[in-house]
């Protein structure tokens, strides 16, 4: 087994969801007005983006289901700043990364394929 396919079969053992959600105006901006509503219902405001932490324990597809209904889905994670944004929660988190739809080919939640080497973003 390769080191990617061990830091991902980790990371898929994880069970609480971090949810994500970006709007824009017609410039492109976040509205910050938008991440001011939302972080009164316990939404965080990072890097252009809104994130929600559950505390309910969940399986990766309901998580996702959760972070759905919420207008959101899981997070993507784009940047080491990110990931560091969201290792700060101390918590054991799933992340919008899937082999479902076929086994060891890793994809994002939007479609997208894994082209990052994501382990490099968990190495301390």
């Amino acid at each position: 087994m390769n080191w990617v396919s061990v830091t991902l079969n980790i990371i898929v053992i994880i069970n609480i969801a971090v949810c994500y959600f970006l709007e824009h105006n017609s410039e492109g901006s976040v509205l910050l007005s938008f991440a001011a509503r939302y972080s009164l219902q316990g939404w965080l405001y990072f890097n252009h983006s809104l994130y929600y932490v559950s505390s309910t324990k969940n399986t990766w597809n309901d998580s996702r289901e959760d972070c759905l209904q919420r207008g959101a889905d899981l997070v993507i994670i784009n940047s080491r700043e990110e990931q560091n944004f969201i290792r700060e929660f101390k918590k054991r988190t799933w992340i919008g990364l899937t082999d479902a739809e076929k086994e060891q080919t890793w994809k994002w939640v939007d479609g997208t394929t894994l082209t990052i080497r994501f382990h490099t973003f968990f190495v301390t």
